[in-house]
């Protein structure tokens, strides 16, 4: 089956499981792989740089920038940016792999303009709000004030769910992930 150059984006609020989804399907297909992002922020415990994301400060972050090494980068939080680096999606596309992307809502929003015709966008949807908090919450890695600029965040974010190619309601993990990959499978057999 023909590949070449075909990416599939994976987006959704914080906390709706968008990483774990990725994980799966890249732990299922071995032709898929994960664009690193480069980010401003710290790791947080078992983050590896060059694995989960590339750590950079802010400096050489505005570098890339400056430098044009970014398919797409946003501010997602004030004084966090991330981005999309071209040459890591080359690297991908140079091995005839499919590239996976699992990045913010305004990051993924660009992706789709660049890649819109070799793109399967998903947009990951928590079942409902009180569960998106809940899951937040349980992660213990926030503070009360990040947490509510999280929600504050995904109420504006669940706003773009139905311009992406798929919506996956994500209520029990496995389920969703059944319903996503009926979706990959089903991309990846048209031919573009």
């Amino acid at each position: 089956m023909a590949i070449k150059n075909r990416a599939i984006l994976v987006t959704a609020p914080s906390g709706a499981g968008k990483t774990t989804l990725v994980r799966m399907l890249l732990e299922e297909y071995p032709n898929f792989e994960f664009s690193v992002s480069a980010t401003t922020r710290a790791p947080r415990p078992g983050e590896v740089d060059g694995r989960d994301y590339f750590f950079v400060t802010e400096e050489v972050f505005d570098t890339m920038i400056a430098n044009g090494e970014f398919l797409e980068w946003e501010e997602v939080y004030k004084g966090t940016k991330y981005g999309s680096i071209r040459a890591e999606i080359q690297k991908i596309w140079d091995k005839d792999h499919v590239a996976i992307f699992d990045i913010d809502i305004m990051g993924a929003l660009r992706i789709k303009k660049e890649l819109n015709q070799n793109l399967l966008s998903v947009f990951v949807a928590p079942p409902s709000m009180e569960v998106l908090y809940q899951r937040l919450n349980s992660r213990n890695t926030e503070t009360p004030e990040k947490i509510k600029t999280r929600m504050d965040k995904a109420t504006e974010e669940m706003r773009f769910q139905n311009i992406f190619d798929v919506k996956v309601v994500n209520d029990e993990i496995h389920s969703a992930y059944q319903f996503l990959k009926a979706r990959v499978e089903k991309f990846l057999n048209t031919s573009h």
